[in-house]
């Protein structure tokens, strides 16, 4: 199976090029991403706890989903898509900011992202890919942002960036 490619581009979210996945990581090139928030009718936020065979952040709680946008796939088409892959559910998505963050790994990967942040809401129970999802839950983001403050090591670098500079955005 042939490598998934991610979108290299600029600073202004213009297509450049394409990459190999774990290239792009290895080289800290700047591509395209997205972040997916999925809120019940509490207003709570589904979270998922990464899958503990992830490449990097294994174990880690995040937003619902996050991926990479392949060549020619909206922002809204590539949530949906990886929302359905990872948590086995589909629902509408509203694409809200976006912004760009670098985040260095221990293992020597980088995730420096041009980063879009979906924002949708769903009732039901998801039907986790154990490949991608350990865990989820339902969290209110008072709570949220308390644990965040307590527990920042179980938390991915992207999941913490977003909470602490888009946190408006997102609720």
């Amino acid at each position: 199976m042939k490598e998934e490619q991610v979108i290299l581009v600029n600073e202004n979210d213009e297509q450049i090029g394409l990459m190999a996945k774990m290239e792009a990581h290895e080289k800290a090139l700047l591509h395209r991403a997205f972040s997916v928030f999925v809120f019940n009718d509490k207003n709570e936020l589904m979270i998922q706890q990464r899958a503990l065979g992830k490449y990097h952040s294994p174990g880690l709680w995040t937003n619902t989903c996050c991926s990479h946008q392949r060549e020619g796939e909206t922002n809204i088409e590539a949530g949906k898509r990886r929302l359905q892959e990872e948590m086995g559910f589909s629902t509408e998505l509203k694409d809200t900011i976006s912004f760009i963050y670098k985040a260095p790994f221990d293992n020597g990967l980088t995730e420096h992202e041009f980063d879009h942040i979906l924002v949708g809401y769903y009732n039901g129970e998801p039907n986790l890919n154990p490949d991608e999802a350990n865990d989820y839950k339902w969290v209110s983001l008072d709570e949220l942002k308390k644990d965040m403050k307590e527990n920042p090591e179980i938390y991915t670098a992207w999941f913490k960036i977003i909470f602490d500079k888009y946190y408006k955005h997102i609720q």
